[in-house]
């Protein structure tokens, strides 16, 4: 007879280690216990600082060497301006324009841009591993690969003015998203075929929650080049072009006989 317990693994510590999620977290009275109240302080100011927080280029360490990165704005000048009016945050300034149009080249097959969007934090954690892999990816299918640029006080929108000053195949954004209280490291990464003023979400396909909890770096870049080859194929990007996740399909049980699948 085994002496080993019959419950190996704790089911309670197992669900907590699959989730940010604040479940099972107990109360003291009607409120929570003093641990998660701290925790919970904790990660609402860190969310509430990365809103605030200003892209720098320092942060992203080698990066700015290796890839000759610059920074330009849009027409928000701060970020209380970025926050209050998003409209500013989706055109490039003037002087933006015309740096972009100077030291990129137009036409290439892979163009990455790197906005702030809502978490300079998120840009910071997730670029420096990202943006070589999606430049190895580019490489691996014979695309050239645009001079990469960053965007302070950027909005998804900045795609457009991209796709109009220097007409590559493909723009990929980075930018950081909306932080929440379960991480502010989190990075999306918006995808265009030839975009133009007047594009809309409708016309982009997305790559979120790129983060250590969430998609890996090396995932994210396989499924950006993935998409963009899709969508290159398509001709165009958006609600027509649904990305394939092999693996997605095995992990859902079949419905029950007689359910709806």
């Amino acid at each position: 007879m085994s002496d080993a317990p019959l419950s190996p693994l704790d089911p309670v510590a197992e669900l907590l280690a699959r989730t940010p999620a604040r479940v099972l977290a107990g109360r003291a009275g009607p409120g929570y216990r003093t641990a998660t109240w701290l925790q919970l302080r904790e990660d609402h100011a860190a969310a509430r600082d990365a809103v605030h927080a200003e892209l720098d280029l320092d942060r992203l360490g080698p990066l700015v060497d290796e890839y000759r990165l610059f920074a330009v704005n849009t027409h928000a000048g701060s970020r209380t301006e970025f926050l209050t009016r998003p409209d500013l945050g989706r055109r490039l300034d003037g002087a933006a324009r015309e740096r972009v149009t100077a030291e990129c080249p137009r036409g290439a097959d892979l163009q990455v841009v790197i906005g702030d969007g809502l978490s300079a934090t998120a840009v910071a954690a997730q670029v420096p591993a990202l943006l070589p892999l999606l430049a190895a990816a580019a490489a691996a299918r014979g695309w050239t690969f645009g001079r990469p640029f960053a965007v302070w006080n950027c909005r998804v929108g900045v795609l457009n003015d991209v796709g109009e000053l220097l007409d590559p195949a493909v723009v990929v954004l980075l930018i950081g998203e909306r932080p929440g209280l379960a991480t502010a490291e989190s990075l999306s990464a918006y995808l265009a075929y030839r975009p133009r003023p007047g594009h809309t979400d409708a016309d982009r396909n997305l790559v979120s929650n790129v983060h250590a909890r969430g998609v890996s770096p090396a995932d994210a870049a396989r499924r950006v080049a993935a998409l963009a080859a899709a969508v290159t194929r398509a001709g165009a990007s958006g609600v027509g072009v649904k990305e394939e996740l092999p693996g997605l399909a095995a992990t859902i049980p079949p419905p029950h006989p007689g359910e709806l699948p």
